[in-house]
């Protein structure tokens, strides 16, 4: 019997409370969790900390099958467990791509395996990402790893018939299609954000409406076959209008915003350090000033890491040669409670429902973003936000090091993370593998 008393949390950063975690789920609270702990309970230092549900990760990839020079599904996992998360969906953009159930299983199987936390493939929408012919979404929605997120993230749904069909197919199944909104023909060659900084450092230009476009066009395929579509890492004013003007139409669309667009601006790309060449790229102030404002009233659902590792040569490189990406599942909490807590524009029960209960929504993941309350499945996160320290990318858990957070001050840690009840996380630092397996 797994047993753990948490005394004096902060519940969603508000009142104190305790919590007996017992045999997976809240098994009492408040006065009740002392009394009827046990003696074997163990008691974590846990006095003020905040009691968060364990943070739901829409958009990450683990590389593996493939790539397992940048990370694994283990790393990865380890990686998400360090940064508060008790589930994440592993991206399709594999090799071999996750376009069959075959696939998606054994990605599913890793995750289980690894214990870290719950690991939901994530299908792709086209055969090898290729945007021609559907892949097998039907298949990969009845196997055992319950595909409910279609994406063929790196690259765009471009052709909007093929979009169409995608779209119509996962109502069968609540499935939802999350695109990457990049339309290619306007990004041919492109670099960085399109506007006086790439005209200042002569890298070719990505222009917001090059996102914009294929968001306007998806929304309203949306809307013509009753079906939900899910933007990935939206980056723009514009994206955030037209998603605001969807959702006001009663369009079934919802929206994540990565930390990194939150937080960093294009005026980076100025050291030509590759550490911040990403997909989207960053855009400007008015850009980050306009997803802050969004996230804050619901516009933009989610936030999601688009974690993103690669190892040391992909990014040790000259600007165009670097790979596009940057590494998030560590820093992801931090940074919102920078730019989002501690200017004044959200709560803790608000980072709750972008970081847990809304990302598991849109997943349809059970157990996964439930209130921290009796009877519920004991997957949380408890987080010091006084604290404060410098990242350190030697002392993060991916296999890769392309943070672009080197060496900046971020608030808050994530102090432990429970699992299903079980801890993968205490006092700062990641429970022994066998522990986590057992």
């Amino acid at each position: 019997m797994s047993e753990h008393l948490l005394r004096e949390v902060r519940l969603l950063g508000e009142g104190t409370t305790d919590l007996l975690l017992r045999d997976g789920v809240i098994a009492a609270a408040g006065t009740d969790a002392a009394r009827e702990a046990s003696a074997a309970a163990q008691r974590p230092d846990t006095a003020g900390l905040v009691a968060l549900p364990g943070l739901v990760d829409l958009h990450t990839h683990l590389r593996e099958p493939g790539r397992e020079d940048a990370e694994t599904v283990a790393t990865g996992t380890r990686a998400a467990a360090a940064g508060g998360f008790t589930c994440v969906h592993a991206m399709a953009n594999t090799a071999p791509v996750a376009d069959t159930a075959g696939v998606v299983e054994q990605v599913w199987r890793l995750g289980r395996q690894a214990g870290w936390v719950e690991v939901r493939p994530v299908g792709a929408v086209s055969v090898g990402l290729a945007g021609v012919h559907l892949a097998e979404l039907g298949a990969m929605a009845t196997s055992a790893a319950r595909v409910r997120v279609f994406s063929d993230d790196g690259k765009c749904v471009h052709d909007p018939v093929l979009m169409r069909r995608a779209l119509e197919y996962v109502r069968s199944v609540d499935g939802v299609i999350a695109q990457h909104a990049q339309e290619p023909r306007l990004t041919e060659g492109a670099q960085m954000h399109e506007g006086v900084v790439s005209a200042e450092l002569g890298l070719t230009g990505w222009p917001a409406v090059a996102e914009e476009s294929i968001i306007a066009r998806d929304v309203l395929l949306a809307e013509h076959v009753g079906s939900r579509l899910h933007v990935c890492h939206l980056s723009t004013a514009g994206s955030v209008d037209i998603v605001r003007w969807a959702k006001g139409r009663g369009i079934e669309v919802t929206a994540e915003v990565t930390p990194h667009h939150l937080l960093l601006t294009h005026e980076a790309a100025r050291s030509y350090d590759p550490r911040y060449k990403v997909n989207p790229p960053l855009r400007t102030a008015e850009d980050v000033e306009a997803v802050r404002a969004g996230l804050a009233d619901g516009t933009i659902d989610v936030v999601a890491t688009d974690h993103a590792p690669h190892p040391v040569e992909d990014k040790d490189c000259e600007w165009d040669a670097g790979a596009f990406g940057m590494t998030g599942l560590e820093t992801a909490l931090p940074v919102v409670q920078q730019t989002m807590v501690e200017t004044g524009r959200m709560t803790w029960a608000d980072v709750a429902r972008v970081l847990s209960a809304a990302p598991a929504r849109i997943g349809r993941v059970a157990g996964q973003g439930r209130p921290l309350v009796v009877g519920e499945p004991a997957n949380l996160t408890l987080v010091d936000p006084a604290a404060r320290r410098p990242v350190d990318p030697g002392e993060q858990l991916s296999r890769s090091r392309n943070t672009p957070y080197a060496g900046r001050e971020l608030p808050g840690r994530v102090m432990s993370t429970f699992h299903r009840g079980g801890p993968t996380v205490l006092d700062g630092a990641p429970v022994a593998r066998e522990e986590v397996t057992a």
